[in-house]
């Protein structure tokens, strides 16, 4: 079984990419992040003729999450992050596909910090956390997916110096990553390659992807009773090379059925 997560920056906009890579890398299941159209302009149509059935929770201009699957619809479990009634971004949606639980989420930037987008982006850390947890108390299998905004270690970023007040790579942000790690979930990428520099993202700026200035930000929690199952992973890096591409490539890994 073959799971990616791809932050899209723009579904409509970045179509003719998505599409191609679909083809390329047939996953089956794939978390989506950033599609940044309403419910009613997402690409349905255009995903079903590549194979794909979706589930999705648009917003317009911003965030926007989808789960696809080439084995029929995901059961839609949730589309909101628990905790908080009054946060209406669309940041989060979990479905059960072939027999696990998969959570794709879009956690908040949370620049400039520190203020009040960084306040949002612990905030919603910390019930992201809670729900976390509550798989982990569960047993089940549970796959978390997507951008999670956080640079985990110096490893995981080009010259981590510069990095040192970015809502990303603060203490504050990177604590929060370990507190949820610390209830017993695997960073896929690491647990298979833990030396290797691994970037998933690349600015448009200053020939960032050129240079190989990357950050890794996109990642996979498997929970204990499926990290076992984990057979290999990668990032399609060569993806951010294509032309209109987002600036994130797309990340996958491989299960044992």
């Amino acid at each position: 079984m073959k799971i990616a997560t791809y932050n899209v920056n723009g579904v409509n906009g970045r179509l003719p990419v998505l599409l191609r890579w679909l083809e390329e890398s047939r996953p089956d299941y794939v978390c989506l992040q950033e599609l940044k159209a309403p419910e009613e302009k997402f690409p349905l149509q255009a995903i079903n003729d590549a194979g794909y059935e979706a589930i999705w929770h648009g917003q317009k201009s911003w965030n926007g999450v989808a789960i696809l699957s080439r084995h029929g619809l995901p059961v839609e479990v949730t589309r909101v992050l628990p905790g908080d009634p009054e946060d209406l971004h669309s940041r989060y949606i979990e479905a059960e596909v072939s027999g696990i639980t998969l959570g794709c989420l879009y956690l908040p930037n949370g620049n400039p910090a520190p203020g009040p987008k960084f306040d949002y982006k612990l905030g919603w850390f910390e019930r992201f956390a809670l729900h976390a947890k509550q798989h982990i108390d569960s047993g089940k299998p549970v796959v978390l997916a997507g951008d999670y905004n956080v640079i985990p270690t110096g490893r995981d970023v080009y010259k981590p110096e510069r990095w040192v007040d970015d809502a990303l790579f603060r203490p504050e942000t990177r604590a929060a990553y370990e507190k949820v790690i610390s209830q017993g979930w695997t960073d896929a990428l690491r647990a298979l390659y833990p030396d290797e520099t691994i970037y998933t993202f690349w600015d448009y700026f200053r020939d960032a992807f050129g240079r190989n200035a990357g950050l890794r930000i996109d990642h996979f929690l498997l929970s204990p009773s499926i990290k076992d199952r984990l057979k290999s992973a990668g990032v399609d890096k060569n993806v951010r090379g294509w032309e209109k591409s987002s600036d994130h490539a797309p990340v996958w890994i491989e299960l044992k059925n």
